[in-house]
């Protein structure tokens, strides 16, 4: 009796450990992530997005092909018959959605960026009930029409003569339109059963960085963005460093790992953390929000927790 007292209370403290250490490796995504809009948005006046996403895919994608090849042999990248599939979604995921949403913060405010993308639990539920017919609960409804407020909220700050026009409301709708695109990639995922993480991750990051680069060629060749010189890319190594390998590689890393530990709806949570560290990162570089942009992004984060909290009281009740 008293041995199986012992081996339960072990088991449970090993769980809470677990639990605390992939909240961590959330976080640290988290971190990574909401830090990188102010970052780019800087290296952004010296290299434009698209050749920054290129670079920004090109690095990681050689490592995870290197390590799917050196933890799963070289049959991992065989494509199965699903190599136009992968090539689809790989570009929508790793090319359309990195382009849009950093060639938007070209345009716009890196706070409306972190507020749009932590609204993509909401997007995903929307695009569940258009796509695949399962029809979100009432409380979570409201919670997506809040949130929704909130970013209108964060982007128009509710007055005409400071609400977006021209470039900028083309920018911000660029970052929308990025942001569903990666709904439509995390969507697709469960048509690759079978496959690993790692190797989905590769082998669907391998034609989107392709892409990258090609959208990057012929945005030059046709004159509407420059070649960065040598000293360009110099100028800004740090960024484009972190926005490579702690942006996608070590953040993706951080990200899956603290899932497998804690699981999606947990890991969703901690997603509400992007604005706050993008709000507090624009606020020690000086910049000062209006009233209505500091209310309408704590609507967001509000109305998804709020969400998060009523799907893990429901999963709990069932």
């Amino acid at each position: 009796m008293g041995r199986s007292l012992s081996t339960r209370g072990a088991a449970e403290r090993e769980r809470i450990e677990q639990l605390g250490y992939g909240a961590l490796l959330t976080l640290g995504a988290a971190l990574i992530w909401g830090a990188q809009f102010p970052i780019a948005k800087a290296t952004f006046e010296v290299i434009d997005a698209f050749h920054t996403t290129a670079f920004r895919y090109g690095a990681p994608t050689l490592f995870l092909v290197g390590l799917l090849v050196l933890k799963e042999g070289w049959g991992a990248l065989r494509f199965d018959r699903k190599a136009g599939e992968a090539t689809l979604f790989g570009v929508i995921g790793m090319c359309c959605s990195p382009s849009l949403v950093f060639g938007g913060l070209m345009l716009t405010r890196p706070e409306i960026v972190a507020v749009v993308v932590a609204t993509q639990p909401s997007m995903t539920a929307i695009a569940e009930w258009l796509v695949r017919g399962r029809r979100p609960s009432m409380f979570t409804i409201g919670c997506i029409v809040a949130a929704f407020l909130g970013v209108v909220t964060v982007i128009t700050r509710w007055s005409l003569t400071m609400a977006p026009s021209g470039a900028e409301l083309t920018g911000d709708l660029m970052v929308v339109a990025g942001a569903a695109c990666w709904v439509a990639y995390t969507m697709a995922n469960e048509r690759f059963r079978g496959w690993s993480t790692l190797r989905l991750t590769a082998l669907t990051m391998l034609p989107g960085g392709l892409a990258n680069l090609a959208l990057a060629l012929v945005l030059g060749w046709i004159g509407l963005i420059e070649r960065p010189a040598l000293g360009d890319w110099l100028q800004i190594w740090p960024h484009l460093i972190y926005l490579s390998l702690a942006g996608v590689l070590l953040g993706m890393v951080l990200w899956n790992a603290g899932t497998v530990r804690i699981g999606s709806l947990n890991a969703m949570l901690f997603l509400n953390m992007l604005p706050v560290i993008t709000f507090g990162i624009r606020f020690a570089q000086g910049h000062r929000f209006e009233t209505a942009e500091l209310v309408g992004a704590a609507i967001v984060i509000a109305a998804l927790m709020a969400n998060n909290v009523w799907l893990r009281l429901r999963a709990a009740g069932q």
